[in-house]
């Protein structure tokens, strides 16, 4: 997929494990559509039986729609967004209606002054908004991408779990594009007094450092390697293989047996 298009999910079961959904963490997922599409989505979810509607926040008219997994997802039409719509006109979803990529996603926080401060001085993002309906900051993006962190006030929901856990966003991904970047990123959070911020963690394909936020949502800062996800199989043949990296050579055996059995049917 290209750069801002993966949403990646860990469908293992951890049993006794679910996320509680509250104040202080990640909330919403958001992803881009053309102008006008909203109504398309709508239509097209609740026809399938999933509840959807059509809301506006920051100016964006939006589908909101109760995913399946429990988290709650938008899709937001883009005042900026040159990327290509994903089109299936096999499946009815043309052009003017298509997910273009990841917009972006929702922090819900009991105090939102310190997020401003994260964001704006820490990460560093540009605020676009702060009114009554909350905050909105846009991440930089060489390619005009419009992209953005959206920060809602929510006083009344009980404190939300930051465990890798089903039902809840674990956290939110950034591109430093390289690793001289990475650091010198990770070096600038860690000296303005943000010290839950964890050393570089090999993850193969890419290597990450991962922040707490004020406002409870965890960030990971990262870069991808040259060979990206073709480091271990050709492009074409991705993903049709069980790969381990190197540094669990000796326990392949192991990890396989613990593994569900998948269905594809």
């Amino acid at each position: 997929g290209d750069a801002s298009t993966i949403i990646t999910t860990f469908p293992f079961r951890k049993p006794g494990v679910y996320g509680r959904r509250g104040s202080n963490q990640s909330r919403t997922i958001m992803q881009s559509i053309p102008k006008g599409a909203a109504d398309f989505w709508v239509d097209r979810l609740n026809a399938r039986g999933i509840e959807a509607i059509k809301i506006t926040r920051f100016g964006a008219d939006r589908a909101a729609f109760a995913h399946p997994c429990g988290i709650p997802h938008e899709l937001v039409e883009s005042d900026r967004d040159p990327r290509a719509p994903i089109a299936n006109e096999t499946q009815g979803i043309g052009k003017a209606h298509g997910i273009k990529g990841i917009y972006g996603a929702v922090v819900a926080v009991m105090d939102r002054t310190a997020m401003d401060d994260f964001l704006t001085i820490a990460l560093p993002m540009e605020k676009e908004a702060d009114d009554h309906e909350g905050l909105v900051f846009r991440v930089p993006d060489a390619a005009g991408v419009a992209q953005r962190v959206e920060v809602i006030v929510d006083r009344d929901s009980p404190q939300g779990t930051w465990t890798l856990a089903g039902g809840t966003i674990h956290h939110l991904a950034l591109n430093t594009g390289d690793e001289e970047n990475q650091l010198k990123l990770r070096a600038h959070i860690e000296g303005l007094g943000f010290t839950d911020i964890s050393e570089q963690k090999d993850r193969n394909y890419f290597k990450s450092c991962y922040v707490r936020s004020p406002g409870g949502a965890l960030f990971e800062i990262a870069w991808t390697t040259p060979e990206g996800w073709a480091k271990d199989e050709p492009p074409g043949q991705i993903g049709k293989t069980l790969v381990f990296p190197p540094w669990f050579k000796d326990r392949e055996s192991e990890l396989q047996a613990g593994l569900e059995e998948a269905d594809f049917a």
